[in-house]
């Protein structure tokens, strides 16, 4: 008898490659979205598309009427925001708080919660699972750790079976519309990047991250947290050796100093406030970023879920040689 899964935030980068390898093997797959007449992320997939909506109790109780297994995916995944509490802390802490009240009340047996690295955060060390962040800086790493306290809170409260994994910067393929992440690859690509910024990004194969996420389903213990990342980060070196593999000409432009790039996200602050217009590249990124090393102990997730991610130079080719077909009109974004 196949299971039947929830895939909250199924339209995304994630989710959708996350629907895929679910169906792939022969998984029955509930689809949850906010909007329904947006289906292009699942054409020729045969899941049923559901109204998931976060903030919307009710509409997730239906949503998770008979499932076996829940997959959160969905977030708000912004850095900036005029009103950043209202915007993208709150609605991250709420929805999760909601949505596994609902899961409790609905009789879920599992559920693979999709917390992040940024709630382990990075230092230049090799951190692992034990690891929290204190960031406050930044309203996205905070509403990551916040969210991720919220949901184990919650499933302590209601004996939920439970794990979190804690992916880093997902690349690859099913990029219905580009991340952050992949927005920057495609400016690489397009040879957008006048300068280097000095950031060291810990990337890893969104396939991967899925594969990780059901075997966390299957094999995880519950209480647990599993990084799925790789081990070592990437400079911008490394990503242009990756974009000179699928198309040659690329070249590494000059480092950037760390006064310019805090006086350029100061200016993009200013002016984002004015226009209402997000910025690029914020002085909270800079302060994170630069020139810090992101790396990750992935043995626990190694040992206990068999997890095995592509290395990064073969990830960062793959994605390259995946923006190079989807054909990209990606803007420059330092995140």
């Amino acid at each position: 008898m196949s299971t039947l899964c929830l895939v909250t935030g199924a339209n995304g980068h994630l989710g959708n490659t996350l629907v895929r390898a679910l169906l792939a093997r022969g998984d029955k797959v509930r689809a949850g979205v906010r909007n329904l007449d947006n289906r292009a992320s699942f054409e020729g997939l045969a899941c049923e598309l559901v109204y998931a909506e976060l903030q919307d109790k009710v509409a997730m109780r239906k949503a998770l009427e008979g499932v076996d297994v829940l997959y959160q995916v969905a977030a708000v995944f912004r850095h900036w925001a005029r009103d950043p509490n209202a915007e993208i802390i709150q609605p991250n802490i709420n929805g999760t708080r909601l949505l596994l009240e609902a899961a409790a009340e609905a009789g879920v047996r599992r559920i693979v919660y999709v917390s992040s690295v940024a709630a382990v955060g990075h230092n230049g060390q090799l951190l692992d699972e034990a690891c929290w962040n204190d960031e406050a800086s930044n309203p996205y790493y905070l509403s990551k750790i916040l969210s991720e306290r919220m949901a184990w809170k919650v499933a302590q409260e209601h004996d939920l079976w439970m794990v979190s994994v804690l992916p880093s910067a997902m690349i690859g393929p099913n990029a219905n519309r580009l991340t952050d992440t992949m927005s920057f690859l495609a400016a690489v690509q397009g040879r957008r990047v006048p300068l280097d910024p000095n950031f060291h990004f810990n990337f890893v194969d969104v396939r991967d991250v899925a594969e990780g996420m059901i075997q966390a389903a299957e094999k995880g213990r519950s209480g647990q947290r599993y990084i799925l990342a790789n081990r070592y980060s990437s400079p911008l070196a490394v990503l242009i050796d990756a974009a000179n593999h699928i198309g040659p000409g690329h070249r590494l432009p000059p480092l950037a100093p760390r006064w310019l790039l805090l006086g350029l996200a100061w200016l993009q602050e200013r002016l984002a406030r004015v226009t209402g217009k997000p910025a690029e590249l914020l002085v909270s990124q800079v302060r994170l970023f630069y020139g810090v090393r992101q790396e990750y102990s992935i043995a626990k997730a190694q040992a206990e879920l068999g997890y095995c991610p592509r290395p990064p130079e073969q990830a960062l080719r793959a994605a390259f040689g995946y923006l190079a077909v989807r054909g990209t009109g990606g803007v420059i974004a330092l995140i």
